[in-house]
């Protein structure tokens, strides 16, 4: 048999609304932590777009070539490689280039600066020719490849009418008469662009 205890208060407790619950004291400095944390946090955004903005106005400006001075080519045989002859023009005959000049010999040369270029895909030609001229007592300051690999005849260009006579020169000692004056080649005052009909 069960005990049963007098009736009390306790007995007629109902559910309701907890009444002085306990909260513990606030830890002093946590607004400071809070507002540290977003200052970082908007420091770091901060910074990203600043960074994000001077790469796109860095990307624009190179783009449309407005943000700084491009700098001026320096002469290279890189350089006058990519230059292509135009086109309209053909190759003339060393008596038939109009300057009324005789072909130079070496030892006139001067201070000219020569270039040969490989316009064939013959692997070493511009380096043979350059090493024959040498052989012949012409100075050549560079070789390389021209911007085009499908020449068929070997040309001597010449830049102004005072080299012509060394482009002749040179054109004797390749073996051609093909000599011609352009401003493709602004590197060089003479340009050797061997063709397929240069065995060396």
């Amino acid at each position: 048999m069960t005990e049963r205890f007098p009736r009390d208060r306790f007995d007629d407790a109902t559910d309701g609304p907890r009444v002085g619950a306990h909260r513990g004291p606030q830890r002093r400095g946590r607004g400071w932590i809070v507002f540290a944390w977003a200052a970082l946090a908007t420091g770091v955004l901060v910074g990203l777009g600043v960074l994000g903005l001077g790469l796109a106005t860095t990307g624009l400006s190179d783009g449309n070539g407005s943000g700084g001075s491009a700098s001026s080519p320096t002469p290279s045989a890189t350089a006058s490689a990519t230059a292509k002859p135009s086109p309209s023009s053909s190759p003339s005959a060393s008596s038939g280039s109009g300057t009324g000049a005789s072909a130079a010999t070496p030892a006139q040369q001067g201070t000219t600066s020569v270039v040969v270029l490989n316009g064939t895909t013959t692997t070493g030609l511009a380096g043979r020719a350059s090493t024959a001229l040498t052989g012949a007592g012409w100075k050549i300051a560079s070789t390389g490849d021209a911007g085009t690999t499908g020449t068929t005849q070997t040309i001597v260009y010449y830049r102004s009418a005072e080299t012509a006579a060394v482009a002749q020169g040179i054109a004797k000692s390749l073996g051609t008469t093909a000599v011609q004056q352009s401003t493709a080649f602004p590197n060089a005052d003479v340009s050797v662009v061997l063709g397929a009909d240069y065995t060396g």
